[in-house]
Parts: C-alpha cells; structure tokens; sequence
C-alpha cells in the first residue's frame, strides 16, 4: 500500500474564542460550514502543550466553492497565549494562510466594504495576483487570485489554497515539503529584498523565498474539493528569525499547523521516518472530532513547525439524519462524486450580520 495526499485538509488556528472566530470567518471569507464541532481534551498533543492535557473547542470550517478549511481551535480551560509582538516576514513557522478569490479585483473591493484590515495594494506580478490582509486577530491572510472551484457561490473568497511558512535553511526543509509532501514543482526561487513585502513587518529584510506546487495532478476522495495549493518557503537571509511559537503551546494563538488529508497513514509513517521526519504524536485508528472520526499524526519539519496527516473515516453529511460519508471502503483513488461532497453545505450555518464580530 502506497500513501496518497489528497491536499491541504486544513490549516489550524489558535484563537480566544471558536465561536466568535468562526462567524468572523463565515462572514468574511465564506468559511461558513461547520464539518465538525468538538469539544473534548486533547490527550494526544500534551507533549506540545507543557506535558499536560487541555480542553479545547475546535470547529473544522468549510467554503463549499473550494479550497482547504480552517480549524479554529481554542482552549478551554487555560488563556491561550498570544506573541510577544507581531510576527515578521521570515519567523520561522507558519507566517500567513493563502485563501483563493475568483476575481483579486473584486476580492479587494468587497473585503474593504466590509471593513477588513487590508494590508498595501494588490500586487500583479507572477501568475496570481494577491494581497495581504490581517483576519480579526492580527493572524496574516495573503488572498490569492485562482482558477480552480469546485462550487459557486456569491462569495468573492473560497477556503485556503495553501501558505507561508518560515525556515532557517531552504535547503535543509526541501526533503519534506518537496520530497514527502510532493510539491517538487519549483515556480520560483528568488533573493532579495522584495517590494511587495514592503507594508509587512520585516518585509526590509534580504529573504530568499520559494514557492512550490505539486508535481502531480491531485486524486482521490476529496481532491475535487481541496484543489490545488502552493507552499512558500521563506528564509531571513539578513537577520536570525525568530520562532513563532517560542515559549507558548500548540493551540496559543496564531497558526498553528498545517494538515494534509491523506489515505495510507501506515505507509507514510514509514516514508516519512526513512526521510528523517518520524511521527512525534498519533492518535488511535478510529479516532473522533465530534462526528467525524479519522486516523491522525503529527511531524516537526526541520525548524519545528507541526504538520499533521489525517487519514479521514467518517464525515458527518447531516447528523439529525444520521447520514455520514464513510470512507475505509471507498476506492482511495476514485474521486467522490461531486454531488456527494456537496452535500457537506447541509452544515452551512446562517450568519446573520448582527451577530458576527465587526473585527478590524
């Protein structure tokens, strides 16, 4: 048995409060179905949380136009902890998610009217323009131009299409991401100082930043859904880069790993040992998140940043009917139908203008 990666399930997010960041989300960039709403003790991931289990609140949310989700995690019972001071371009960890828009033109406008935190211009070079924005946090989101959906809808956003991540050595992170993970395809390998960056925190330093894809076309299960999605290395050529989460826990607030939605979890265990990147957490093989159940891992990339594999067994489709997707006897190659994975917007959840969190 050979592991597939379908894509980027989700990237995590600490926050204060789940609820009050998941309208934020819903609202703003169209996050608004909820796959699953949890709240127990994260046992498996004490080792990153000081040695000792805590109780968090997660909300795994979904744009049915396509993309990755966002899972807003939030402690429960301790105050989570924020960064000393805001993060700078190069930091080693995740620095900002990508979230695809249809149109960068009118991805900007509508954002702006709804009083976002847009950071600089909208920047035109490459393939896909982009621009930066705060969410209602201070957590960094780049909105990038794509043409892969996988529904419609009126938003101008979809989910996450990918992020930045911060490393000491290029080099040295290379194994993982272009060797495991698959995104071999090298879109382009730049250094300098870049003028794009300028309106960030750091954004002066000398960087060298590359940006990857996969090489292969995604399959499978949810790939339709997921899409594609790049991963930027970023490397501080100019100045040592500080650790995002020095001196905080996993879940503190901020971004806070980055998972990808595979089939295989026992042959990847073994590629990614070989590769020099072992599992440091596993769960059971028929472990729940609310409904929805699955087997999952996590691994440190070379300078500690978490990225977490899950292996997805059930996801709820409308629980008051009892109708679940079970997938342990699906071919894993075989694409869901797309009527099938549609049917997740049954958990769409109305957000009503007065009850969302004006954040700037």
């Amino acid at each position: 048995m050979k592991k597939i990666i379908y894509g980027i399930q989700q990237i995590g997010i600490g926050v204060h409060d789940a609820d009050e960041a998941f309208r934020w989300y819903g609202r703003m960039l169209g996050l608004d179905v909820k796959v699953f709403d949890d709240s127990h003790t994260a046992t498996h991931m004490a080792p990153y949380m000081g040695g000792v289990s805590h109780r968090k609140h997660a909300i795994l949310a979904a744009n049915m136009q396509g993309g990755s989700c966002c899972e807003i995690w939030q402690y429960t019972d301790r105050t989570p902890c924020p960064p000393a001071e805001e993060i700078s371009v190069g930091a080693l960890g995740i620095y900002a998610a990508k979230v695809k828009a249809r149109n960068i033109d009118e991805a900007y406008a509508a954002l702006k009217n709804k009083g976002a935190h847009i950071i600089g211009d909208i920047v035109r070079t490459g393939d896909q323009p982009f621009f930066f924005m705060n969410d209602g946090w201070a957590n960094k989101l780049q909105i990038v131009e794509a043409k892969d959906w996988f529904g419609r809808r009126r938003t101008p956003t979809g989910g996450v299409c990918g992020c930045i991540i911060g490393v000491s050595d290029v080099e040295r992170s290379l194994p993982l991401y272009s060797g495991v993970l698959g995104y071999s395809r090298i879109l382009s390998d730049e250094t300098g100082v870049f003028p794009d960056l300028a309106p960030l925190k750091g954004g002066y330093r000398r960087i060298r930043r590359v940006l990857l894809a996969r090489a292969e076309e995604q399959r499978g299960s949810m790939a339709a859904l997921l899409g594609h999605s790049r991963i930027e290395l970023v490397q501080s050529l100019s100045e040592k880069p500080d650790r995002i989460f020095e001196g905080r826990f996993w879940g503190d607030l901020g971004f806070i790993h980055l998972c990808f939605d595979i089939y295989g979890i026992e042959a990847l265990k073994a590629e990614c040992a070989a590769a020099g990147f072992p599992f440091t957490v596993e769960s059971d093989s028929a472990f729940k998140m609310g409904d929805a159940a699955g087997h999952w891992s996590y691994l440190e990339d070379p300078d500690g940043t978490l990225i977490e594999f899950v292996e997805t067994k059930k996801i709820p489709l409308m629980k008051k009917w009892n109708w679940y997707l079970h997938l342990e006897k699906r071919d894993p190659h075989k694409p869901l139908p797309r009527w099938l994975i549609s049917a997740l917007a049954l958990n769409r959840v109305k957000i009503r203008e007065e009850d969302a969190t004006q954040r700037r």
